[in-house]
C-alpha cells in the first residue's frame, strides 16, 4: 500500500491535479461546443430544405441527411482518435515531459499568506438615516370675504359672509392648534422607531462581525500553524533529519503529476547512515493502458468500432512506460536535491494487481536499480533509450512487464 502523502506534498499534488483537470475540462468543452454547433447547423439546413422540398427531391434530401449522419460519425471517430493519440503521446513522453522542468521546490513558496474575504454584510455598517422631523403645519390664514353684489340686503349679506369667514378661520385654527399639540409625541415616536431599527442593525452587525472575526482568526491560526510546520520542515531539512528529508521528497514527487487515468504513487525512505534514498514507485497495471490502434466507422453496421493494436506494440508501450517512469523518478529526485543530501538512490518500480492463482492482491516488481548521484548525472536523458539506460545502470528488469513477469530484484547494488 502507498504511504499517505505529507501535508505539504498533498497541497502540491492537489494544486497540480486541479490545474490538470481545468485544462482537460476546457479541451472537452471546446470539443463539445464544436460538435454541438456542427450538429445544430446541419439540423437547421435539413429543416429548411425539408420545408422547401417537393416530392420530386425528397430522395435527394434523404441522401443528404444520410451523408450528414456519416459525416457526424466520422467526426466522432476523429475526436476519439485525437483523444487516443493524446493519451499515447502523453504515455510515450513521460520522461521527456520532465526534462525541461526544474524539479527543485523552494519551500518558501509554500508559505501560507492569509487573504481574508471582504466582510459579507457591509450594508450593516451603514447607519440608517435619521428621519427628517415632522414639519410644523402651516398657520391658517384668514380669508377675505367675497364681495357682495347687488344693493338689496347688501349689509346683511356682508355680515353673513364675514361670519362665515370667521367661522372657517376658527375651525382651521383649532385644527392647526390640535395638530401642533400632537407634534411632540409624533416626533418622539418617529425617533423611537428609528432608534429601534438602529438597535436591531447594531445587534445584527455585532453578530456578523463576531462571526467574521472568528473566521478570520481561524484562517490566521491555520496559516500560522502551517507556517510553523513549514519552519520546522525547513529547519529539519537543513539538519538532514529523516522525517524532513522524506517529506521534501514527497513534495517533489507530488509535483510530478501524471494523468488522472494513469495515477503513479511514490514512497521514499531515507537512510542517513548511508545517505541513500530508497524509493518505491507504483504504477497502474497493464490493463490501464489502451490497447487500441485506432477507431473506425463501419458504414455497413453504422457503428464506431475499435481496431486492436498489435500485441508487440502493446507490450512495448507498457515496457516503455515502466522504463520512462523509473528514470523520470530518479531524475526528479536528484535534480531537486540541491543540498546534495543523497549520495545515491535505490529504486524499485512495480504494480499492484490480482494474483490469478490466488485471487488475492499481489505486488509485481518490474524494475530494481541503484545508482550513485555522480554516475546518474553523467547521463544525458534527452537522448537515451530508457531501457538501455537502466541496463547501463545495472538494473534488474522484467522481460515482459505487460505479462506481469517480475524482475529479479535481489542482489541489485548501487552502480
Amino acid at each position: 500500500m502507498a504511504r499517505r502523502r505529507g501535508f505539504f506534498a498533498e497541497i502540491q499534488h492537489q494544486s497540480r491535479v486541479a490545474d490538470q483537470r481545468q485544462q482537460a475540462a476546457l479541451r472537452q468543452q471546446a470539443a463539445g461546443a464544436r460538435r454541438a454547433e456542427q450538429a445544430q447547423r446541419a439540423a437547421e439546413r435539413a429543416q429548411l430544405a425539408a420545408g422547401r422540398a417537393s416530392e420530386a427531391d425528397r430522395k435527394r434530401l434523404e441522401k443528404a441527411a444520410a451523408d450528414a449522419h456519416v459525416a457526424a460519425q466520422l467526426a466522432e471517430v476523429d475526436d476519439l482518435n485525437a483523444d487516443l493519440r493524446g493519451k499515447y503521446e502523453t504515455l510515450d513522453s513521460l520522461l521527456q515531459a520532465t526534462l525541461d522542468v526544474d524539479d527543485f521546490v523552494n519551500l518558501e513558496d509554500l508559505r501560507a499568506v492569509v487573504v481574508h474575504p471582504a466582510f459579507g454584510r457591509p450594508d450593516l455598517r451603514r447607519p440608517f438615516p435619521v428621519p427628517t422631523p415632522i414639519a410644523d403645519p402651516p398657520l391658517p390664514v384668514k380669508k377675505t370675504p367675497e364681495e357682495v353684489k347687488g344693493l338689496f340686503g347688501k349689509r346683511k349679506k356682508e355680515a353673513e359672509a364675514l361670519a362665515a369667514v370667521e367661522q372657517e378661520y376658527a375651525t382651521d385654527y383649532y385644527a392647526w392648534q390640535a395638530a401642533v399639540e400632537t407634534l411632540p409625541s409624533r416626533r418622539a415616536e418617529q425617533l423611537q422607531k428609528h432608534e429601534e431599527v438602529e438597535q436591531r442593525r447594531l445587534e445584527q452587525l455585532a453578530l456578523e462581525t463576531e462571526k467574521y472575526e472568528a473566521e478570520c482568526a481561524l484562517r490566521e491560526k491555520e496559516a500560522a500553524e502551517q507556517n510553523e510546520a513549514l519552519d520546522q520542515l525547513i529547519a529539519g531539512l537543513g539538519y538532514g533529519t529523516v522525517d524532513a528529508v522524506q517529506e521534501y521528497v514527497g513534495i517533489v514527487l507530488a509535483n510530478s503529476v501524471y494523468p488522472e487515468w494513469f495515477a503513479v504513487s511514490h514512497t521514499a525512505t531515507f537512510d542517513p547512515a548511508t545517505a541513500e534514498l530508497a524509493v518505491r514507485v507504483l504504477i497502474p497495471a497493464p490493463d490501464s493502458v489502451p490497447s487500441i490502434k485506432h477507431y473506425k466507422y463501419v458504414k455497413a453496421t453504422d457503428e464506431i468500432a475499435s481496431v486492436a493494436g498489435t500485441q508487440k506494440d502493446t507490450k512495448d508501450r507498457y515496457a516503455g512506460i515502466v522504463h520512462n517512469v523509473a528514470l523520470r523518478t530518479l531524475h526528479e529526485v536528484f535534480e531537486a536535491d540541491r543540498r546534495g543530501l543523497f549520495k545515491g538512490i535505490s529504486l524499485e518500480l512495480g504494480t499492484e494487481t490480482t494474483n490469478p492463482a490466488t485471487g488475492r492482491p499481489t505486488y509485481v516488481p518490474f524494475v530494481a536499480v541503484a545508482t550513485a548521484r555522480e554516475r546518474f548525472e553523467e547521463i544525458d536523458l534527452s537522448g537515451v533509450v530508457p531501457g538501455m539506460t537502466l541496463e547501463h545502470l545495472g538494473a534488474a528488469l522484467s522481460k515482459n512487464p505487460h505479462g506481469l513477469v517480475p524482475a529479479s530484484v535481489g542482489g541489485v547494488r548501487r552502480a
